[in-house]
């Protein structure tokens, strides 16, 4: 009886060494097959990422120029408008030039004393006219005493002097006025010249004539 107790003890542990063999977990790692598919999907969503960034990229570039396109746009705008403005000003101020020389005129008329008040009245409407239209960008050409310069001078009538250098502006016959650095009227003016060069220039066309 003994005897066969202790066959069966020995069975079972032999029973219970085979069972625990074939129950030990497999191998952690996963299959050839799972890391490859793994492998393929993280590919693919790497590509994905690659390209959304790149679209991304796109429209981030196309933005900006859209916003350079819109404020070139919008300051072209705002230049055509203000030229636009400047040209209507000009030529009211073209339309007002006879009336300021008109009271130019009025004013150098009227120096008798019993018209002072009347001329004290007429210089300040003038001067409020005048600083109106300089407070829009109309100038006074400077032309007694200077050089004549064809973009500012229209000369009427050449003057023979020898205490000026030739092609000096004597008198101012009518002001001329910039409106913006630009000739709305070019000043009316007589010219020096001298006899010395006159006379050269008809010598000389005189040579000419007998050649």
């Amino acid at each position: 009886m003994d005897e066969r107790e202790h066959q069966n003890k020995g069975l079972d542990k032999k029973v219970i060494g085979f069972d625990r063999s074939e129950s030990e977990p497999e191998s952690s790692d996963p299959p050839v097959e799972a890391r490859q598919v793994e492998g393929t999907e993280a590919a693919a969503l790497a590509e994905r990422v690659s390209r959304l960034q790149a679209e991304k990229d796109e429209l981030m570039q196309t933005l900006v120029r859209r916003q350079a396109d819109f404020e070139n746009y919008r300051k072209r705008v705002e230049r055509e408008r203000q030229e636009d403005r400047r040209h209507g000003i000009g030529r009211l101020i073209e339309d007002l030039l006879p009336v300021l020389d008109a009271f130019e005129r009025a004013l150098k008329a009227h120096d008798d004393p019993a018209y002072e008040e009347y001329r004290k009245g007429l210089e300040l409407i003038y001067r409020q006219l005048w600083d109106t239209l300089a407070r829009h960008g109309l100038e006074r050409i400077a032309a007694a005493g200077k050089p004549f310069d064809p973009h500012y001078h229209q000369g009427i009538e050449r003057v023979e002097s020898a205490d000026h250098p030739e092609g000096t502006v004597l008198d101012v016959l009518q002001d001329g006025f910039l409106f913006h650095g630009r000739v709305v009227r070019p000043s009316v003016v007589r010219v020096s010249f001298s006899a010395g060069h006159s006379d050269s220039g008809k010598s000389s066309a005189a040579q000419r004539n007998s050649k």
